[in-house]
């Protein structure tokens, strides 16, 4: 309660840390944060921590008396995740530098895990389901959040219309895949996890990107960092600038008429608990 009272702030340094929370992470992981049961003396685990969240708010939510395990293969990230755990005093999260499909913990040690966004971007979603039934206690509790395969499908039914315009057939195909595998099938988390945890919960939910225009859409920098790396390589490298060019146009057309772009981005949550 003492230390409850007490604010030691460094002003000047907390815009940085405080005011930088992923508008991507943030549907999907205040979700999760409200499925949790909390409760003291726990041990948990979030796997793909990435820059914190929820990780840190985990943390801070289940108390001093909990440990908290980051685990994460993103070395750039580990600096600044624990620059913020120093920052706001953290004494209750280990940060792990492993692959979530081997985690370094022993069998039946931990009592929660919580993926934000991360079992549907692993290679091997199996091996990852496997792993957290080998490490969580019986009875123990699993939250699952990520996005669905029609994310936005407004974006990709125009890149379909322009790839037919330049007749490049097997790029729809590719980026049929891309989609696919970037989002897998719920069933695919599902069926993996009927083995050994009891679904207790299937959540649907969806926000919304909206941009003014095509072209701020296409400039804005989460969407080049995420998006457009793996869209440029589905397409012949000589053709891209073209392709895109033409893609911006329908963009711009389609945000005259509708005052502006929405993206549609539907969500799943998945609450279990072992066998």
């Amino acid at each position: 309660m003492e230390n409850s009272l007490n604010l030691n702030v460094d002003w000047k340094k907390l815009p940085m840390m405080y005011d930088e929370l992923p508008i991507w992470s943030a549907p999907f992981g205040l979700k999760l944060l409200d499925f949790i049961l909390y409760k003291s003396n726990i041990t948990a685990i979030d796997l793909g921590f990435g820059t914190g969240f929820p990780l840190i708010e985990m943390a801070m939510r289940l108390g001093q008396n909990s440990m908290i395990y980051g685990i994460d293969i993103w070395k750039d990230a580990f600096e600044k995740v624990n620059e913020k755990i120093h920052y706001y005093g953290i004494e209750n999260i280990k940060l792990l530098e492993a692959n979530v499909e081997k985690i370094p913990l022993e069998n039946n040690s931990v009592d929660l895990i919580t993926s934000n966004n991360c079992i549907n971007n692993v290679l091997d979603i199996n091996k990852v389901i496997l792993e957290c039934s080998r490490i969580i206690k019986k009875n123990g509790q699993i939250i699952i959040t990520m996005n669905l395969e029609k994310s936005m499908f407004e974006f990709y039914d125009i890149m379909e219309q322009v790839l037919s315009e330049f007749k490049l057939f097997m790029e729809i195909e590719s980026m049929y895949r891309h989609i696919e595998q970037k989002r897998p099938s719920l069933n695919k988390i599902l069926n993996p996890m009927k083995n050994d945890f009891i679904i207790k919960d299937i959540e649907y939910d969806q926000f919304n990107y909206k941009f003014s225009s095509g072209t701020a859409m296409l400039n804005h920098f989460f969407i080049k960092v995420a998006f457009m790396e793996a869209w440029k390589k589905i397409l012949p490298e000589n053709r891209i600038k073209d392709i895109f060019k033409r893609i911006e146009e329908e963009l711009n057309e389609q945000a005259n008429k509708n005052c502006g772009i929405k993206l549609s981005i539907p969500f799943v949550l998945i609450n279990g608990f072992k066998k």
